[in-house]
């Protein structure tokens, strides 16, 4: 026999609009994907070329989280559609699958997600778009012979390989900088699906790759990717036929030998995928010293607009999330907002000050101050 429902029932109300308010915006680009954590562990010196703290020594271990999507198309989408996917980390090195991007001026980006996205008006993907925008852009086509290769379609995320599409910099303890490209190299082998496999495994199961991403670490099969970098001195960036810092071309190897760094290895599932998936925030302009940004222009515009992103997907404290925020100790002037569940006691939250505004509120002075505005006295409180 059902109980009657009244809307003075608290429960019920609580329920009820909870579930409403459950989702949050998926991201515009990179909205399919699947996180995973582990550690990355340094196997050659670098120290010649950075000071990075976690590329300090061969065996230093740095705990991290990655993740890997399929870029233009919706959450829930089949990962088996053709398409590039994405490859990060919450250190962003802003990498996908291919070595290369489809544009270099950050002002055609939304034109560029446009083009890939639906419809506006029918919402349906159609083919004409996409090559309608990309024929008026002929330094895409470098791209789209990786896209319609039988590279396209990867078989899962374990078996690609990542790279990071722009040139960053490193910087030395002595102050030498070089510009720096990043490759990650599957342990596994890179496998791709024939468009005629590729329906079959998706009318079988439209989450494949999630599944095996997450099957493989819970059986005890970590997946592994070496991390490589390329070199450059800025100096000789203009002796080259093309422009090193152009995210549609690549560095020869013959001319710019890859050198090895460390691996990554994923050896644990995430314990809540909207926690550390969905919440997982990540921004190219998060370094470190030791590394820093290049005059890139694709790059230069990534900068502010993936953090922005994230301010607007979660909040201006999404850093503050346990997915996103730093394991060390910080201090900062940002006060309030939605989601801002620190314990906050300063009474200064502003810079430059007279007062101490990093220790608790019970050591400042207490100012008395006059009509006038301006201090009479002041006591330090002990």
């Amino acid at each position: 026999m059902l109980r009657p429902i009244l809307l003075e029932d608290y429960q019920f109300i609580e329920k009820m609009a909870h579930l409403s308010r459950e989702r949050i915006p998926e991201r515009v680009v990179h909205a399919r994907g699947v996180s995973a954590k582990g550690f990355f562990e340094v196997t050659h010196d670098v120290t010649d070329v950075t000071m990075a703290d976690f590329l300090r020594a061969p065996g230093v271990q740095t705990p991290l989280i990655a993740r890997f999507s399929v870029v233009v198309h919706e959450r829930g989408s089949p990962e088996t559609l053709r398409d590039t996917r994405g490859f990060s980390g919450n250190y962003d090195l802003v990498s996908n699958n291919f070595p290369i991007f489809f544009i270099r001026d950050p002002m055609k980006f939304p034109d560029l997600v446009h083009a890939l996205k639906p419809n506006p008006k029918t919402h349906i993907q159609e083919m004409w778009r996409l090559f309608d925008f990309f024929t008026l852009h002929p330094e895409s086509l470098h791209m789209l012979t990786f896209l319609f290769d039988d590279v396209g379609i990867p078989l899962n995320y374990r078996h690609m390989n990542g790279f990071g599409n722009h040139a960053f910099t490193l910087i030395n303890k002595d102050g030498k900088v070089v510009y720096v490209k990043f490759h990650w190299i599957s342990s596994q082998g890179v496998k791709s699906l024939l468009d005629d496999e590729a329906v079959k495994v998706g009318g079988a199961n439209h989450s494949h790759a999630t599944q095996d991403l997450y099957d493989s670490i819970e059986t005890g099969d970590f997946p592994e990717w070496k991390l490589y970098i390329q070199t450059m001195d800025p100096a000789d960036e203009d002796k080259y036929d093309f422009d090193p810092l152009d995210v549609t071309k690549i560095w020869p190897e013959d001319e710019f030998p890859l050198r090895p760094v460390g691996r990554m290895v994923l050896d644990k599932n995430v314990d809540n995928f909207f926690n550390e998936a969905e919440m997982l925030a990540f921004d190219p302009a998060h370094v470190v010293p030791g590394i820093y940004y290049s005059d890139d222009k694709l790059l230069q515009g990534r900068l502010f607009a993936y953090g922005d992103a994230q301010r607007y997907r979660l909040g201006a404290n999404h850093l503050l999330l346990p997915v996103n925020a730093p394991k060390t100790e910080y201090h900062n002037n940002n006060y309030d907002g939605f989601m801002n569940f620190t314990k906050r006691e300063e009474q200064v939250n502003y810079y430059p000050s007279w007062y101490d505004n990093v220790h608790p509120a019970k050591k400042y002075p207490i100012i008395s101050v006059s009509l006038s505005g301006r201090p009479e006295r002041m006591t330090q409180i002990n």
